[in-house]
């Protein structure tokens, strides 16, 4: 159990792919939409939403996110269109420490991460503080590269890809589910690569809000 109540998932089994998924060799470039700019100097990441009422630190430039505790992670990164990547190792910010400076109200379920040109992807509180969870700035000792979401990317390798959004800007914490950008066009709102979890027909009771 992690310690939000949730059975952690199988992620951790790096030599075992999820069902449907095939070993891939390199790392293809997916993503919708052109790939934005980095502007250091304008750049921000930010909390925000339920947040618990302690007055501390909700937003960091680029200079300030760079100092916060880095640590790495080796996992998986599962892709819907069924190729995966073996024991990468992730580097930059635990989820689970965001959620330490930043803590959550005591209400909140789910978080939402939110990226460049608006794009966003919703996830429960349990897969967001997951210990393998990490807002990536490396990939194997490597800083990401812009196609890959320089200079920031949410990896959460509990999840398809798609919940991962690169270019990340904030999280924003949530005390009711909400679909994000790909789960309001026809994905799974849950994503769970070892329960198939593709698409939004294949979605039962309770799994998400209505479409």
């Amino acid at each position: 159990m992690d310690p939000m109540g949730q059975p952690e998932s199988r992620e951790g089994e790096q030599s075992v792919l999820p069902p449907g998924q095939r070993p891939q060799k390199g790392w293809p470039v997916t993503h919708y939409g052109p790939v934005p700019k980095f502007r250091p100097e304008r750049w921000e990441f930010r909390v925000f939403g339920a947040l618990a009422e302690t007055g501390g630190r909700d937003r960091w430039n680029h200079e300030e996110f760079s100092a916060l505790p880095y640590t790495t992670v080796v996992a998986g990164l599962h892709c819907v269109t069924k190729y995966s990547l073996r024991d990468a190792e992730w580097g930059g910010v635990a989820a689970r420490t965001l959620l330490e400076l930043v803590p959550p109200a005591p209400g909140v379920t789910h978080v939402m991460a939110w990226a460049e040109y608006g794009y966003s992807a919703n996830m429960r509180l349990a897969d967001f503080a997951s210990e393998s969870t990490v807002l990536a700035t490396h990939r194997d000792g490597e800083p990401l590269t812009a196609e890959h979401g320089f200079p920031l990317r949410l990896v959460v390798p509990r999840l398809y890809g798609w919940k991962g959004p690169k270019w990340l800007r904030g999280i924003e914490y949530m005390t009711a589910d909400r679909r994000g950008f790909w789960e309001e066009r026809g994905y799974h709102n849950l994503g769970d690569p070892w329960r198939e979890q593709r698409f939004s027909y294949q979605e039962e009771p309770g799994d998400g809000p209505e479409l």
